[in-house]
C-alpha cells in the first residue's frame, strides 16, 4: 500500500506547475483541470514514486523539486515499473496504468542530463487514464486492484 504526497497540474504548455493539497480529478480535466488532462494517446494523468525521484536528486547530485518532473501525482511505497494494464486506487479515484512517463528533452532545458537520470528502471512515472473521477488529496491511500 502507498499513499499520496504530492498533487501538480499546470493551465497551460510549459506553464510552472502549481502544487495543491487536494484536487478534482475528472475525465474532462485530469488533475486540476490540467492543461494536458484530456483524455490522448492514453495519457490523462502522470504518476511519479517520491523513491525513484529520490534516486534522480542523488544521481544528479542536488535536491530538484519533484515538480521539475511535471508529473501530476507523486505517490511513495508503490513500484510503478512494469505496471502497464494495472488498475490503481488513489483515494476515491481509479487509474489505468497505460504506459511509462518516458522523459523528454524538456527536462534536460531545465537540468542538464535529467533525461538520462530519468531513463533507468521507470523512473519518470506512468501515464494513466481516468476509470473512475473524483476527489484526491495528500495522504490518500494507494492500492492496486482488479479491473472494473
Amino acid at each position: 500500500m502507498g499513499s499520496i504526497v504530492g498533487i501538480s497540474a499546470r493551465i497551460k504548455k510549459r506553464a510552472p506547475m502549481d502544487v495543491f493539497y487536494a484536487a478534482k480529478v475528472s475525465f474532462a480535466g485530469g488533475v486540476g483541470d490540467d492543461s494536458r488532462g484530456k483524455l490522448r494517446n492514453h495519457r490523462q494523468v502522470t504518476l511519479m514514486a517520491q523513491e525513484s525521484w529520490n534516486e534522480v536528486s542523488e544521481e544528479m547530485g542536488k535536491v530538484i523539486h519533484w515538480t521539475t518532473r511535471r508529473a501530476n501525482i507523486l505517490i511513495e511505497g508503490i513500484d510503478l515499473k512494469d505496471t502497464t494494464g494495472e488498475y490503481l486506487k488513489l483515494g476515491e479515484i481509479i487509474l489505468k496504468i497505460t504506459g511509462e512517463l518516458e522523459p523528454c528533452g524538456r527536462m534536460d532545458e531545465q537540468y542538464d542530463g535529467l533525461t538520462k537520470a530519468l531513463t533507468p528502471n521507470w523512473r519518470g512515472g506512468v501515464t494513466c487514464e481516468i476509470i473512475r473521477e473524483g476527489q484526491i488529496m495528500e495522504g490518500d491511500r494507494i492500492v492496486f486492484v482488479d479491473p472494473i
